[in-house]
């Protein structure tokens, strides 16, 4: 089986001086208003965190109880959380997507099986053959096999930016099975339109969000999973007390208020075109896009693109590497969507690599 370096992620693609677009956060971020709240919670700190507030407002935000929600440090703490509770037969990981609910299965013990999507990457029709024998191994490509008690996707997915229909992503739900959906790009998607967080009808799901990717928190940590009360007590039951910092608690409060969605509504609709910038230069470069990117990336493919990726360095471009992602390999790059001015930047510097 190839080995790829689950634990590297795109922070460690960029360096002092370099323009970032390795790492998915949102420039410009947090606002003024979010880090005035911020700063005021510093006077805080001496009392222990309560989530209450902070639980309550999420579970409005997707209609839910605050028993079906659990604050966590950043969505990496959630996936470490379920490994850690949950002991899966068979585990399956459907990629490419975040190396880290892979990387968090196997550092508790687990085997994990690797379902490869072919083609677009696109999740068109899960678990097919259902009732036919599941593939052996630790790898391979096609349905989720019909055993698996755990299944881990993102939707869209990092690092394709593939979005894939809710319909088939709640299609992998079955009696007996944690299916657990990453959203944490979900709000990259006007109106949301294929996020399962709201729904209550499908068995076993467990959604996992992320405020730090569309508020610029990266370095405060902050998510949180929706789930069935009972296992988002067992959860909160394996997580360290006070977990969640009191400045990361008022963050997550007020980045589902009716203000904060309002502003991600517009920002979400302002990506679309500078994705669509980015994307048309690229294919104009003669490179390949996966089609129908829907986040805050675009992953293209090219020939040596590690090479490419050295070069753009010493132009002062920074991407992520695509070759640490199971399903993807030597020729792919993730490229973060950017303003129109930066985007043209780095496809002058890009024409000059290839």
């Amino acid at each position: 089986m190839i080995l790829f370096d689950l634990r590297h992620h795109g922070d460690s693609d960029v360096g002092p001086g370099l323009v970032d677009l390795a790492v998915n956060v949102r420039a410009n971020t947090p606002p003024a208003w979010l880090a005035d709240l911020l700063r005021e919670s510093v006077s805080r700190l001496a009392a222990y965190p309560d989530p209450s507030a902070a639980r309550a407002a999420v579970a409005a935000r997707h209609g839910r109880d605050p028993a079906e929600v659990l604050l966590t440090a950043g969505a990496a703490e959630a996936f470490v959380l379920l490994a850690r509770v949950l002991a899966p037969r068979r585990a399956v990981v459907v990629h490419p997507q975040f190396t880290e609910p892979e990387a968090a299965l196997r550092a508790a013990g687990h085997a994990v099986h690797r379902v490869i999507l072919p083609g677009d990457f696109t999740l068109h029709s899960p678990d097919r053959g259902e009732d036919a024998p599941a593939r052996g191994g630790r790898g391979g490509s096609g349905p989720v096999p019909g055993d698996a008690d755990l299944v881990m996707i993102g939707n869209p997915t990092n690092p394709t930016s593939v979005l894939h229909p809710a319909g088939d992503v709640a299609g992998l739900a079955r009696p007996g099975r944690v299916l657990v959906v990453d959203e944490a790009f979900a709000d990259c998607v006007p109106g949301e339109p294929e996020s399962l967080a709201s729904r209550r009808d499908v068995p076993g799901l467990v959604v996992v969000r992320s405020l730090t990717k569309t508020w610029g928190l990266a370095g405060l940590r902050v998510g949180y999973v929706l789930a069935e009360p009972g296992l988002i007590a067992r959860l909160e039951e394996a997580q360290p007390l006070w977990a969640v910092s009191t400045p990361a608690l008022v963050a997550a409060e007020a980045c589902v208020s009716e203000r904060a969605l309002a502003e991600t509504e517009a920002w979400a609709r302002g990506l679309a075109a500078d994705r669509d910038h980015l994307v048309h230069g690229l294919t104009s470069l003669g490179l390949h896009v996966v089609p129908n990117s829907r986040a805050s990336f675009v992953c293209a493919r090219m020939p040596g693109a590690d090479s490419v990726r050295l070069a753009l360095r010493e132009r002062g471009y920074a991407v992520r590497r695509g070759d640490t992602f199971p399903g993807l390999g030597p020729d792919w790059l993730r490229v973060a969507v950017r303003d129109f001015q930066t985007t043209d930047g780095f496809l002058t510097a890009l024409k000059e690599t290839l």
